[in-house]
């Protein structure tokens, strides 16, 4: 059964890849159910694939295999809150590893378009440290990385 309130991530025929992908790579992620055409239609034929539901990180998602001309942006991301640097340097090389795209400052794309932010706790923690001058740095620190360096952020932290 779909919760009452998921997220609907558009695919063009790639929903089931994408969903086992996220159920593989990222903890508490899974694939609950696939949902095959009960006929021909415009598009396709009987059988193939329509939705998939799945959880990524125990949040309920939708792939839903809508066909070309949709395209994701940043304006949706994941966001994953990381504990160390091998879980941000796995989580990171995992989605550039599979086809993915590095961007700036922890996001990254995976190869079907969605935006991940992969953002450790420390540097959530050093952004919004309540002495400005160090939250500045840490700031300025990550806005030179792709993926973040955890020890390159507290040693900004740090000053």
């Amino acid at each position: 059964m779909v919760s009452k309130n998921t997220i609907c991530l558009w695919y063009d025929g790639t929903a089931l890849e994408a969903a086992q992908f996220y159920a593989g790579t990222f903890p508490d992620s899974a694939v609950r159910a696939v949902h095959r055409a009960p006929g021909d239609y415009p598009a396709g034929k009987e059988g193939d694939v329509l939705t998939v539901e799945f959880t990524v990180m125990g949040i309920p998602c939708l792939g839903l295999n809508g066909g070309p001309g949709v395209e994701h942006n940043e304006a949706f991301s994941f966001q994953v809150a990381t504990d160390d640097q091998a879980e941000t340097d796995r989580l990171w090389n995992a989605i550039i590893g599979h086809g993915g795209q590095a961007s700036v400052c922890g996001w990254c794309k995976d190869k079907w378009g969605i935006s991940w932010q992969i953002t450790p706790r420390v540097l959530t923690a050093a952004v919004t440290d309540p002495d400005r001058a160090a939250a500045k740095r840490a700031f300025e620190a990550m806005m030179q990385m792709d993926k973040i360096d955890i020890a390159a952020i507290e040693a900004a932290r740090r000053g």
